[in-house]
This record gives structure tokens, sequence and C-alpha cells, in this order.
């Protein structure tokens, strides 16, 4: 058996399953990916309207062992004790079923091959997905967002997260979500919304919150008001563009965090910004926030596309921060659906 500190590289192998996608990855070094394979679920809740947790778990546990070889088979994992470093695995936040399917997972995996554990959180891993880019400069100011989060989040150095900014109620991609069922969309809906946004105006002054804490947002009142003005023109059977309601209200997404950010880099003065989450492959928002970066003259790293939604190669790139501090979980560790970051 080769002895941990005698291998060149550090290889993880990582596991995510806090929604619904189930997935494994292999990656070195933190910023190499050998493998990342991913069984999403999206038909089976399309007809919901949204996940639902307990067909979401039947499903993790339906792919999880699939997943797992499919990622080892192409990284060429073939002995784990010696080609290994650790296992990882999301233990929140999430759906409590799902996350434990992906934690279940990782622990056994590293019980029977010997490995060291790594826990990781579900919203450090959306961050690290920039790493695959480039490495991260600090302090660094991170944009996160995605379906059920929308944060900016301090990195004063490696592997630490603080809380400036949050929302107060519905994240963005749910906005996007709830918004795409007032249109008639299906689940997910981010992805049409920009499309129909392609082909609209954003000449409808949706309001953009403003809250207590300068760095907070707020989405629910964006989400009422597009409810409201689609309720009222067919109530009265008037004719309105619905391209220009997904111009308009992806606009007013787009401001409120672009806004909220430049609050933050007036303030705390980041030598980098870091752009992730699902929403973060939405193109207007990805515009917007390149121009921000131009006009602070600050770097900005953006998650690759392909890795902005679910998937255990960002987890694999947070477990390697942990890692190389040593910071292994015990394997006895239980799921923490709410878990986040202190605010700062």
């Amino acid at each position: 058996m080769v002895l941990m500190n005698e291998k060149t590289d550090d290889i993880i192998l990582a596991f995510e399953s806090s929604a619904d996608e189930t997935s494994a990855a292999v990656v070195k070094n933190g910023n190499t990916i050998l493998s990342n394979v991913v069984a999403t679920q999206i038909a089976s809740h399309q007809r919901f309207g949204g996940i639902v947790p307990e067909v979401a778990s039947r499903h993790h546990l339906e792919w999880i062992n699939r997943v797992t070889e499919e990622a080892l088979t192409k990284a060429g994992i073939n002995d784990p004790e010696r080609q290994l470093s650790a296992v990882a695995a999301t233990y929140g936040p999430g759906l409590v079923g799902s996350l434990l399917v992906g934690l279940m997972a990782g622990k056994t995996f590293a019980m029977v091959h010997h490995l060291p554990f790594i826990a990781v959180n579900h919203l450090a891993g959306h961050i690290s997905a920039a790493n695959f880019v480039k490495a991260t400069v600090y302090p660094a100011l991170a944009i996160m967002v995605s379906g059920g989060h929308t944060e900016l989040l301090w990195m004063e150095k490696e592997n630490t997260f603080q809380i400036i900014g949050t929302t107060l109620d519905d994240a963005a991609g749910e906005a996007f979500d709830k918004v795409g069922r007032i249109l008639g969309l299906k689940y997910p809906a981010g992805k049409e919304i920009q499309e129909m946004a392609g082909h609209g105006k954003a000449v409808i002054k949706f309001p953009i919150a403003h809250t207590e804490d300068d760095f907070d947002f707020s989405f629910s009142g964006l989400k009422s008001s597009v409810l409201n003005y689609v309720h009222h023109h067919e109530q009265v059977s008037e004719e309105f563009n619905r391209n220009d309601v997904a111009a308009s209200f992806q606009k007013a997404v787009v401001e409120a965090i672009t806004e909220k950010s430049r609050l933050a880099i007036e303030k705390f003065q980041p030598k980098q910004l870091l752009l992730g989450g699902g929403v973060a492959a939405n193109l207007a928002l990805r515009t917007a926030v390149e121009n921000l970066s131009k006009e602070y003259k600050i770097e900005l790293t953006e998650a690759p596309i392909k890795l902005s939604g679910d998937n255990a190669a960002m987890i694999g790139a947070a477990a390697y921060l942990n890692y190389k501090q040593r910071l292994f979980a015990p394997l006895d560790l239980n799921v923490d659906p709410s878990l986040n970051f202190a605010r700062m």
C-alpha cells in the first residue's frame, strides 16, 4: 500500500445528492476533473412543478451505485486505497432524504477502503467550482446565486466564508421557477426565461427591493409584482407580451444582484470576484458581473457554465481545501439540511 504522503497528487472521490442530481466525481488536486458523472431527475419532477423530496430520494438510491462505478471507471481508479487520498460528500444544506444518500455512500466508501472522509458544505462547492478555471486570489468576494440560496460571501483567506448579504425570502433561482409557473413554463424555468428574454424587451418596471441591510436581497415582492401584472391582464382580457415580461423580470433580478455586489465591492475592496451557483449560468447575469469587474478593475472568475448546476466535481474542489488543512469528519456525522456559513 502506498502511503498518503508518498502520492504526488491528491485525488478525491466526491459525492453530491443535495437536491435532484445524483453525482459522483474524481478530482485531482482540487483543480482537475478526472471524471464527473451526473444523473438528473428533471423529467421526474417536471409534472409536479418542482422537486418532490420523496421522489428525489428514491431516484438517488437507484442511481448512486451506478454513478459511482462510472466515475471510478472513467477516472481509471481500480485500487481506491492506493490511488485515492480521501472521499468527500455534501452534508448540507439540502433535502434531508437526498443528502442522506450521498453522505452514506461517501462514508461507507471511506470506511471500506480505509480512507479519510471529508464533509463539504454544498455552497462552498458552488464557489469552489471557479477553481477549475484558475486559483482564487484573496481576499475575494463570492456572488453565489442558486435555486435555494442567493448570497454575497466574503473570503478573507482560503477556505473561509462569511455571509455579508443573503436573501430574506425567495432565492433568485426560486424566483425564476415561480415566475416560470406564472408564465406557464415547465420546471426548471431559468433557461426558458432567459431564451424568452432574448426575444423580448425590458419595458415593464418591476420593483427592486430595498432592504434594511445594504447587502441583503429580497425577490418575493418582484415575484408578486409579476403575478399581479399577468393576472391583471388576463382578468381584463388584455394582451401582453410574455417575452417582455421575461425580459423585464430577468433585468430586475440581475440589477438587484449587481447593485448589491457593487456596494460590497466598494466597502470591502476585494482582489477578486467569484461567480457561482446554478443561476450563474444565466448569460445576462454573467455579462452584468463581467461589466462590474471591468468597471472596478477587479479580476473575475466565473464557474464554468457546465459546472454551475449541482455536480460532484465542485464538491471535490471544495473538499481539497479541507484536505490540505486535514479537516476530516467522523463517520458518525449526520446531515445538516439548514447548513450555512456564519454572518459577518
